[in-house]
Parts: structure tokens; sequence; C-alpha cells
């Protein structure tokens, strides 16, 4: 029997803390978006795991990281339940790898799920990020995928992880759950992903922890305060323009303040037009090189706007928020 799970994308709007003088590290607030997506097939077979594309999916880059992330998360799974059984994938959606928005998290619990249900076995994200060693540092693309909308994950205790390191490295189990919220189904997110110059993974994104945490302690009590006491009640009042002010705040805070100062003349440029364009609140979805803005019918005119600029240089789409995570189809 085939079954079918449709999954997010995420926008991951910052880490918390990368301090950890007070006893806990990571931390962080996210928001999954509708658009782009995943959708992914499986069924048994006897022996293996064999991968095939879409015909309309030709980018290598988007092929050779989405059978990576699959034959990986099918391994660790079959080897955590000691299957002999094989499974085989048609991947008939994906979306880029390394972009910001969190396909390799998506890509590796959706694996996860589909073989599970196979088997019978129902588990949730953080258990399936614990086998597939998913959300050693961020929990945001864990619960985007198990719930949808607007997330705040609690980060992890120094006596779990002692360092700081990205999720790719972690060996950290997914954090907790501090929050989880409807997002406005009438604010738009306009997302610009201009063409990258590079990439933060691997190796590269490993000595950037190391060299510049921890930040400052200072930024990351005025990144919770901005968050507890401003950007939540903001967003549960539905005042977009307040909330994205708190947004645009954020940029020059703690770890996303070096992940912004480490891009490229053209991805700070395209946020401060975006922002001149009208945009209430820009910012940048973990390294980059996505951009997002926070709209509403009445200042749309920043999406024409931001599609001119970055012209034939990148893509430019509207989406909305995704207030439910994954969808399986059996």
């Amino acid at each position: 029997m085939k079954m079918i799970i449709k999954s997010p994308s995420r926008l991951h709007m910052t880490l918390i803390d990368l301090n950890g003088s007070y006893g806990r590290t990571d931390g962080g607030i996210g928001l999954t978006i509708a658009k782009p997506n995943l959708h992914l097939a499986c069924e048994e077979s006897e022996k293996g795991i064999t991968i095939d594309f879409n015909k309309k999916i030709n980018d290598s880059d988007i092929r050779e990281e989405s059978f990576k992330k699959i034959s990986d998360s099918a391994r660790k799974i079959c080897s955590h339940f000691n299957l002999d059984s094989g499974f085989h994938f048609d991947v008939e959606e994906a979306y880029f790898p390394h972009s910001g928005l969190g396909s390799g998290t998506q890509i590796s619990l959706a694996t996860a799920k589909l073989i599970c249900e196979h088997i019978g076995e129902n588990l949730n994200g953080v258990e399936l990020g614990n086998i597939v060693e998913r959300g050693g540092t961020s929990g945001v693309g864990i619960f985007s995928f198990d719930h949808g909308g607007f997330i705040v994950d609690g980060g992890h205790s120094l006596e779990e992880k002692g360092t700081f390191l990205p999720s790719s490295a972690s060996p950290a189990k997914p954090p907790q759950l501090i929050a989880r919220y409807d997002f406005p189904e009438e604010w738009d997110v306009i997302i610009a992903i201009p063409n990258a110059i590079h990439s933060v993974t691997g190796e590269k994104e490993i000595d950037l922890f190391q060299n510049y945490c921890p930040v400052p302690v200072r930024d990351v009590e005025q990144l919770s305060h901005l968050i507890l006491m401003n950007l939540l009640p903001f967003l549960l009042e539905k005042d977009i323009k307040s909330f994205g002010s708190v947004i645009n705040r954020i940029q020059n805070l703690g770890f996303k303040k070096v992940e912004v100062g480490l891009q490229p003349q053209k991805i700070k440029s395209l946020m401060k037009n975006m922002r001149e364009f009208g945009a209430y609140g820009v910012g940048m979805s973990s390294f980059g090189p996505t951009i997002y803005g926070i709209v509403e019918e009445k200042n749309h005119d920043v999406f024409k706007a931001t599609q001119e600029i970055i012209g034939d240089d990148g893509i430019v789409f509207k989406t909305k928020a995704q207030n439910h995570g994954y969808e399986l189809i059996k």
C-alpha cells in the first residue's frame, strides 16, 4: 500500500540564547509556512531503500540532498526497529536545501514517519527526531512538522548540551515545545530567495557557532524580553505593525545579528529595501539566503517591488502560515 505525506516548510526567525550563562542554551522561534512543501510517497518493497524523483524535479542539489536525507533517515529507522523489509520512495515535490527553509528536517521526519506508519508505529515528531538525529539545536522544524503555526521551543540544559553546535552536528535530543499559536490567516508572508553566493553548512556552520558564541548576555536578555513581552502579545492581538517592528529589531540581536552580519551586501540591501517598500517586518530565516517579509492586503505592493528588485537573481513568491502540521494520505 502506498502512503503519501505532505510536509510544510518553516522560517527559523532566531535562536534565543547562545550565551548559556543562565544554564540553558539554544531555544528558538519560527513560523510554519504553506509553501514550499514536500510531497513524499512510500510503499514497502522486498529489500533495501530505493528512491525515484518526479521528472519535474531536475535540480541536482535538490535530488542529491533528498536522496541523502531519505537514505540516511530510512537506515536509522530500519535499524531502530530491526526491520528486514525494504521501502521504495517517490519524491513528488521538494524544495531547495540549505536555503533557510528547513528542508533537511522535513525530509528526514517525513521519511521516518512513512516507514513507521507502514509498520504500525505511531511516533510523534520529537520521537522521530530523536531517532533520526534532528532537533539537536532548534525544535522549530520538528514542531512545524507535527503542529504547524508559530512555534517557541525551550532549548537545552547545559547538562545535556555543553557546547554551541548547529542541529546538524548536535547529539542533543529535541527540545521541549514552550508555546504554539495560530498565525493570523489574514497576514501574508513574502518569501524572497536571492541566488546564493555561498551556503553555510557542515564544518563551516560548526566553526561559526564555535567562533561567535557565546553572544553577549545582554542581547539574550533583551531578545527574551522582546519575545515574551512584545512579539507574542502582538501576535495574539493581531497587531501586525508592532509584530513586524519586533521582527526588525530581532535582526540586530544575539546570534541573528551574527547570521545577518555575515551575509553579502545584496542580502542586507534586500532586507533594507523590503522594509522601505512597506513590509512591516523583514527577517532572514536561519543562515539565509531566504528573506521573509510580513505584509497584509493594504501593502501588497511590497511583493511587486521585491520582484522587480530581484529580477532574474532569485525567486519571490507569496505564501501564508500553515496552522497545522503534516498531512498523511493512505
